[in-house]
């Protein structure tokens, strides 16, 4: 019997030795494919500076017109990466990533006391604000054409931009002929997702803690789930103001629909946001970045694409956990979820 267990347990540490071996194998994948990533944005931007000086310019040409720009706004964790992905397939489409530009003027206006903007004395009070919505624009057009100087001049460029959707209001006051996007996903499996990511081992939690500390998500998970309710509920609520208010294109889509219908999905997106768009084209880039395509290696628990399913929140979340959520987000889900069950 000793000798069964000693064999066991040898066996045992090795099986671990070997998913540890893994585990840092795809992390170090990982991080090259970002410092290639960075590498070729570098790159790109020294090519196009070339190209100025050369053509006796002291910056580069803004490119960008901004009812070709057509942003994603939402939660993380909502689809957005795919449907970039899809849209970034199609000619004359480029893509710019996260570029966070919506956190930089949305918490900063948030933040400021109210007695502030009513200041003409604060940067971005009230009495002022034709003047920096400006600033907003034109901040917003010079970035654009700095960080993406491969763009054309009536090239589309696809903004993912659903952790910056605080400062959506702004962004589209100040772009108000641009195209808009508005991705939502119901808010337990976002939630639910965010807790996978987040929890020792996930890519979420390697990313920003480098396995040095233990994980909110497991030490008070109730509490991480109502933190993470909170900032879906801001992010959506604030990219829906934006929404009601635009009078460009835009197209409101539900990562159910996309996940039930993508061809059909992106199809009527396409209609809402006004782009003519090859029908061969847009099925070879939906049938391209198709759950079943994704490498088997990069899914599953823990993995940045996870389930690739609707509804897995009723065994991913405890019943408290789920109830957290629909309390916090109760009238977001009702808009878009009215019919979707309860915990």
């Amino acid at each position: 019997m000793e000798t069964i267990l000693e064999a066991t347990r040898t066996r045992v540490k090795g099986s671990l030795r070997a998913l540890r071996r893994v585990a840092k194998r795809s992390r170090t994948l990982r991080r090259i494919k970002s410092r290639l990533t960075g590498r070729r944005q570098q790159i790109q931007l020294e090519l196009a500076g070339l190209r100025a000086r050369l053509a006796g310019e002291d910056g580069v040409r803004i490119a960008v017109k901004p009812e070709n720009m057509v942003w994603i706004f939402g939660s993380g964790r909502s689809g957005s990466t795919w449907l970039r992905s899809m849209m970034g397939e199609m000619d004359g489409h480029q893509v710019w990533e996260e570029p966070y530009v919506g956190s930089l003027f949305g918490e900063f206006y948030a933040r400021a006391p109210h007695e502030n903007r009513r200041s003409a004395d604060f940067i971005m009070g009230e009495p002022i604000r034709k003047g920096w919505r400006r600033s907003i624009r034109n901040f917003v057009l010079d970035g654009a054409g700095y960080s993406s100087p491969q763009t054309g001049a009536d090239d589309y460029l696809v903004i993912k931009e659903p952790n910056g959707s605080v400062g959506a209001p702004l962004l589209m006051e100040a772009l108000p002929e641009s195209r808009m996007i508005l991705l939502v996903r119901d808010p337990r499996d976002v939630v639910a997702s965010v807790l996978d990511a987040a929890r020792e081992g996930g890519w979420l939690y390697e990313s920003r803690n480098g396995g040095k500390r233990r994980a909110l998500a497991e030490k008070r998970p109730r509490a991480f789930a109502g933190e993470r309710a909170r900032v879906y509920r801001r992010g959506v609520q604030n990219a829906k103001l934006a929404y009601d208010a635009h009078r460009g294109p835009k197209a409101l889509v539900r990562y159910e629909d996309l996940v039930a219908d993508p061809i059909g999905t992106m199809r009527r997106l396409y209609a809402a946001l006004g782009i003519e768009v090859d029908p061969d084209e847009l099925a070879r880039a939906v049938e391209k970045h198709s759950w079943e395509n994704v490498p088997e290696e990069e899914k599953g628990e823990g993995k940045f694409y996870r389930k690739g399913r609707p509804g897995g929140w009723r065994e991913d979340l405890t019943p408290e956990q789920a109830k957290t959520v629909e309390r916090i987000t109760a009238h977001l889900l009702e808009e878009f979820y009215p019919s979707e069950g309860r915990a």
